[in-house]
């Protein structure tokens, strides 16, 4: 019952949540979903970061069986800045032209079905609402109401973890040193893509990424506001 399978996309905050399971339970896997994003660079990271998490610690005996579900229908009924290539901007809801309606409902679905086969009882995530781009299904109360519909609808008792939930950019920085110390911060800093264009080559202080999108803009000022608080950094 010690294990966790976390949903791993590639990015900072879902290393960030990996590292933080590895952390905690016996036996963790990971898996991934391909939607035919915009960004899929950041599945390409997914290899790289998880090769560096099993030299720390004693992480490599816990790492087990990875995998990447083909969602690629979500991209195909959606018509968002990340499964277009259109200008990201807000609409008239309120909400960015980023948001996928249903994607992380599906994500989280599919992935404690596959928990549930596994015999996992938690399913880690990295959603958060408080340092985020406002995305309704990332806050705490969507999360809390489906994991009753998943348990109800499975008869099982697992387990949606959100350990981001409740901190913002700048405490994510600092909860990668608190777990793992400079060498997952470097691992992160270097290695994890955010960015929502997808952008591997421009290299900033912070990671990768074109500098310039909300998920970038998001990164760049929890990383500035971390070490404004006095962490030396990488």
């Amino acid at each position: 019952m010690n294990g966790a399978l976390v949903l791993f996309s590639g990015g900072q905050d879902s290393a960030t949540c990996l590292a933080w399971a590895l952390d905690r339970f016996d036996r963790v896997e990971t898996i991934g979903f391909d939607y035919r994003q915009r960004h899929r660079a950041e599945l390409d990271a997914r290899a790289v970061v998880l090769n560096g998490l099993r030299s720390m610690k004693d992480w490599d005996g816990k790492l087990g069986e990875d995998r990447v579900l083909d969602l690629g229908v979500l991209g195909e009924i959606s018509d968002t800045a990340l499964t277009k290539d259109v200008e990201i901007a807000t609409t008239a809801s309120g909400l960015p032209n980023t948001f996928v309606p249903g994607r992380n409902l599906l994500f989280l679905t599919f992935a404690s079905a596959v928990a549930y086969r596994r015999g996992l009882k938690h399913v880690v995530t990295g959603v958060c609402e408080t340092d985020y781009s406002g995305y309704p299904d990332c806050r705490d109360d969507t999360i809390k109401a489906l994991q009753v519909a998943i348990n109800l609808g499975m008869e099982s008792r697992l387990v949606l973890e959100t350990p981001l939930m409740w901190i913002d950019k700048a405490q994510t920085w600092a909860l990668a040193v608190q777990i793992g110390g400079p060498d997952l911060v470097e691992l992160i800093r270097a290695e994890t893509l955010t960015c929502y264009k997808g952008d591997t080559q421009t290299l900033n202080p912070w990671g990768r990424g074109c500098g310039t999108c909300p998920a970038c803009e998001l990164r760049r000022s929890g990383f500035d506001r971390w070490r404004s608080n006095g962490d030396p950094g990488p």
